[in-house]
C-alpha cells in the first residue's frame, strides 16, 4: 500500500508568521511592538539593532534579548530560549543581520569558501545553506507568534510635489534578505517612512494589497480572527517536548511523537532539553529514542 494517502484539507487554527520590511525610519520596530502586544499578554523581542526595541519601553511591556553575533544557529537557541520562557509572541528585529550582518550568512558563505579548494563560492553556499534553513525552519516552527522586521536598502528619487517643485524622496527597494524569503511568511509589508503598510504578500484574502496607515489593533485583531477560525490545532513543539520528556516514555511512542512532528514539520522546532540546553525535537527525540531503547532492552532481560 502507498503512503501517500490524500484526505480532506481542512483549515486550522494557526499562530501568525508576519514580516515587515522598510528602510530606516519607517516605523517597523514600533509596528512590530504593537503587534505583538494585541497578538499575546506576553513577548519578547530577540534585539539586533543595538537595544532600539528597549526605547519604547515605556509603552510596551516585554522582555529582550540583545545580539551582537548573527550566526542562524545562534537564532534557533534564542528561540529556544523564548520557547521555553513562555512567549506567546516573539518578535526578531531584526532578521536581515542574520543575513549580512556579523556572523551571519554572508559571512559563513565567505569563510566556508574560502576553506574550500580554490575558494569556491559554490561549496561555501553548498555548506552554510543548511544552517539558513534549520534558522527558518525554527522560525516557522515556534508555537507563538512570530513577527520579523527587515531593512530595505533605500535611494532617494527625485518627484514633484503639490507646487511642482522637484523634491527627494527617499524610499526602499529590496530587503536584506535573501531573495524569496516572503514565501516564509503568512503576511509580508512595506513600510514608508509615513509609517504607511502596504501589504505586498498574504494568504489572509481580505488582507491582500492593503493599505494601512500606522498599522496597529485593527491589523492585529484581524490577523487574529482569520487565524483563529478553523479548528483546534494539533499538539504544537511545546506539547509535544512534554510528551518526549515524559517519565517512562517508551520507543514506540517517541516513534509515534516522530511521525507528528514530522507529518507538522516540526522536526527543527527549537526547545530546550531537560537540563534547559538549547536543542531541537528531532535531536531531543533521537536521544529519548536512545535512552527508551536501552531501558528496555535492560527491562527485557
Amino acid at each position: 500500500m502507498t503512503e501517500f494517502v490524500f484526505a480532506p484539507a481542512t483549515k486550522e487554527q494557526a499562530k501568525a508568521r508576519v514580516a515587515l520590511a522598510g528602510p530606516s525610519g519607517s516605523g517597523k520596530t514600533y509596528t512590530a511592538l504593537t503587534l505583538a502586544s494585541h497578538f499575546a499578554e506576553r513577548f519578547a523581542v530577540i534585539d539586533t539593532e543595538r537595544g532600539s526595541a528597549s526605547k519604547y519601553a515605556d509603552e510596551f511591556n516585554f522582555d529582550t534579548l540583545r545580539m551582537t553575533k548573527f550566526d542562524p544557529r545562534d537564532l534557533i537557541q534564542a528561540l529556544a530560549a523564548a520557547q521555553a520562557g513562555g512567549y506567546g509572541c516573539t518578535v526578531v528585529d531584526s532578521m536581515s543581520h542574520f543575513w549580512m550582518g556579523a556572523g551571519g550568512m554572508l559571512e559563513l558563505v565567505d569563510a566556508a569558501a574560502k576553506r574550500s579548494a580554490g575558494g569556491n563560492s559554490f561549496g561555501g553556499w553548498k555548506e552554510a545553506r543548511p544552517h539558513e534553513r534549520r534558522m527558518i525552519d525554527a522560525l516557522l516552527a515556534y508555537d507563538g507568534h512570530v513577527i520579523v522586521t527587515m531593512r530595505t536598502k533605500t535611494e532617494y528619487v527625485v518627484e514633484e510635489d503639490a507646487r511642482g517643485k522637484k523634491v527627494p524622496r527617499k524610499v526602499g527597494l529590496k530587503p536584506e534578505q535573501r531573495d524569496g524569503i516572503e514565501y516564509e511568511f503568512d503576511i509580508v509589508g512595506d513600510l514608508d517612512l509615513e509609517n504607511t503598510l502596504v501589504v505586498t504578500k498574504s494568504r489572509c484574502r481580505a488582507l491582500s494589497g492593503a493599505v494601512i496607515n500606522r498599522p496597529g489593533q485593527d491589523l492585529a485583531e484581524q490577523v487574529l480572527a482569520w487565524l483563529g477560525d478553523g479548528k483546534p490545532a494539533p499538539a504544537g513543539a511545546v506539547e509535544l517536548r512534554a510528551r518526549i520528556l515524559a517519565e517512562g516514555v517508551t520507543a514506540e511512542a517517541l516513534r509515534g511523537i516522530y511521525g507528528d512532528a514530522s507529518n507538522r514539520n516540526l522536526l527543527n522546532a527549537a526547545v530546550v532539553d531537560a537540563d534547559g540546553t538549547a536543542t531541537t525535537l528531532r535531536e531531543l527525540l533521537i536521544v529519548a529514542g536512545n535512552a527508551a531503547r536501552v531501558r528496555e532492552a535492560g527491562e527485557a532481560l
